[in-house]
């Protein structure tokens, strides 16, 4: 059944506008009578019926509400040192198919790239529509948000917030499986860029409460450390099932 968001529905009906209510009219040549789900964004799945078509509205009748299956059981923030040229863009799109609750940019000592604030809330528009891409395309129940940059010790006082905040480092030899199988529904996860963490940015995760973690022996690319994290993660909570 074909997928779509939309913020403008509740259990009395809902609208599809814009793009959307285009590709239902033109692209798939859905008419009135035929179902589709609308997701609300924030995890709830609606099953409608077309009550009207047109190129520019689609007006939906709701039948059921449920919680959207796509979405994990555990919320897990990826907080993401600033990696140089593009590789950002990769990291959000396979951090929201793997399932991931929201993501933020952090300026840390070894990033190559160095973007100012002006510079990084340009970039934030482009990451916010990548990151609802990955939804639409994986089904999610929710669009994850890109959130704007923080510095390391802002980044770190937000991850102490969470119950199971942990730092993938690679000089770490404690496994990870033991950690996440104890997380209490939410996870906050802190991957480097290139250069990964100095010795200093490590000590100071692991005073502020973070579980200084391994991801195994090989040293893993900037743009493959998450991905392999949240796997890992999405596994460990039966989220991969």
């Amino acid at each position: 059944m074909p997928r779509f968001f939309t913020q403008t529905i509740s259990r009395d009906g809902g609208t599809i506008v814009g793009d959307d209510a285009k590709h239902i009219s033109r692209v798939l040549r859905m008419k009135v009578g035929e179902k589709l789900t609308a997701c609300d964004t924030k995890g709830n799945d609606y099953d409608c019926v077309l009550e009207s078509v047109s190129d520019s509205e689609v007006r939906l009748k709701v039948l059921a509400v449920t919680p959207s299956e796509s979405e994990p059981n555990v919320k897990v923030k990826l907080y993401q040192a600033i990696p140089k040229s593009d590789k950002m863009e990769l990291i959000i799109q396979k951090s929201v198919e793997l399932g991931v609750d929201s993501i933020t940019p952090v300026m840390t000592r070894r990033c190559v790239a160095k973007p100012d604030e002006k510079s990084m809330a340009k970039k934030l528009e482009r990451y916010n529509r990548i990151a609802f891409e990955a939804a639409k395309q994986s089904g999610r129940g929710k669009i994850p948000q890109v959130l704007p940059m923080l510095d390391l010790k802002d980044a770190l006082e937000e991850m102490a917030q969470s119950s199971c905040p942990i730092l993938f480092y690679e000089n770490a030899t404690a496994p990870a499986k033991e950690v996440i199988a104890k997380a209490q529904g939410d996870i906050a996860i802190l991957i480097g860029s290139e250069g990964g963490f100095d010795e200093e940015e490590a000590a100071l995760a692991q005073q502020s409460g973070c579980n200084v973690l391994s991801l195994g022996k090989r040293i893993l690319r900037c743009e493959t450390a998450p991905i392999a994290a949240l796997a890992i993660i999405m596994f460990e909570t039966g989220n991969m099932q």
